[in-house]
């Protein structure tokens, strides 16, 4: 059972335009992204998805640059761009994965694939964002090729820019399955759309270097250091509908 990581990443951001090329640490963003689904066990392949707009040619050559594969399509119809790396990358499961999630646990993303390749007909969608108990932006969503081509004839609207909400909104229609963890910490902000989350990642990183730490240290350092989390606490997500 073949699964390819596909991370959507663009230039253009609403609140925080080119974040996924923002320095880390000295390297940018999406290599960073990059570098920890390579680094998942059960992981065979990892595309990156941009667009093709020429403001993306600089997220295409950032993405070659640090061992991944580009395919570029819509700028809004994100879906399309799943499914393109899904033409040219053949694969039974596709996990999504966001540029904006630096600070990405390889370790996660091997328990969602491994536990859907454990029974992979019993399951069209497996997630750790079905009942949140992670902070946001250690996210990790597998859908099979199958949910996901279906998903590309039947969305529409914000379901096209968001990929996966047609299927894991239609429980009567696909089969899913979530990954929780305890204690629960859905209450930390670790992805990057603001200045302030920014402020949090630089924070994080001068404590645990230049190397993909684990959620367990990541939650224990945010807990002995509210001071550090604190930091974005105030930033509100934006809804589905806002994009």
């Amino acid at each position: 059972m073949r699964v390819v990581a596909v991370v959507q990443a663009r230039m253009g951001s609403t609140r925080l335009p080119g974040k996924v090329l923002r320095p880390l640490a000295g390297r940018p963003v999406l290599s960073w992204v990059v570098r920890a689904a390579r680094a998942s066990a059960g992981v065979d392949d990892v595309v990156v998805a941009t667009t093709v707009l020429p403001e993306d040619d600089v997220v295409a050559e950032a993405a070659r640059a640090a061992g991944a594969r580009v395919v570029r399509g819509d700028a809004d119809d994100v879906l399309s761009r799943y499914l393109g790396a899904l033409d040219e990358h053949p694969a039974d499961a596709v996990v999504r994965l966001t540029a904006d999630c630096p600070l990405l646990d390889p370790a996660l993303v091997a328990m969602v694939v491994s536990a859907w390749r454990a029974a992979p007909d019993g399951v069209d969608y497996l997630a750790t964002t079905l009942h949140r108990t992670l902070p946001r932006g250690l996210d990790v969503e597998l859908i099979t090729a199958g949910a996901l081509r279906r998903a590309g004839q039947e969305a529409t609207g914000h379901d096209r820019a968001h990929v996966t909400s047609h299927v894991w909104s239609r429980p009567e229609a696909f089969a899913l399955a979530g990954l929780v963890v305890a204690p629960a910490a859905a209450d930390l902000r670790i992805t990057l759309d603001t200045a302030e989350d920014a402020a949090l990642l630089d924070a994080l990183v001068a404590e645990t270097g230049d190397r993909a730490p684990g959620w367990r240290e990541l939650v224990a350092l945010l807990r002995s250091r509210p001071e550090l989390a604190a930091l974005n606490a105030s930033v509100v997500q934006k809804s589905l509908e806002e994009g």
